[in-house]
C-alpha cells in the first residue's frame, strides 16, 4: 500500500470530522425540532463514518511497510 492513500483517507478523515462538527453545530443552533433532529441523525452518521475511516487508516499504517519505517525513523 502507499503512503499516497494513507495520506488520502487522513484528509478524508478530518473531511468527515469537519461535517461532523457542522452538523452538530446546526442541531445546537437551531430551534426547528425537525431540522435539529435531522442534524442530530446527520452527525450520528457520520461519526459512524468517521469511526470506520478511522479503523481503515489504522489497518492501512499497521499493514504499510513506508509508514512504519516512518515510524522507526521519527523515534
Amino acid at each position: 500500500m502507499e503512503i499516497t492513500v494513507q495520506s488520502d483517507l487522513q484528509k478524508t478523515v478530518a473531511g468527515a470530522k469537519t461535517l461532523l462538527g457542522s452538523y452538530s453545530m446546526f442541531a445546537s443552533s437551531t430551534q426547528d425540532q425537525a431540522a435539529k433532529k435531522m442534524f442530530q441523525e446527520m452527525a450520528q452518521e457520520m461519526q459512524r463514518h468517521v469511526d470506520s475511516l478511522n479503523s481503515r487508516l489504522s489497518y492501512v499504517e499497521k499493514n504499510n511497510p513506508m509508514y512504519q519505517q516512518q515510524q522507526q525513523a521519527q523515534q
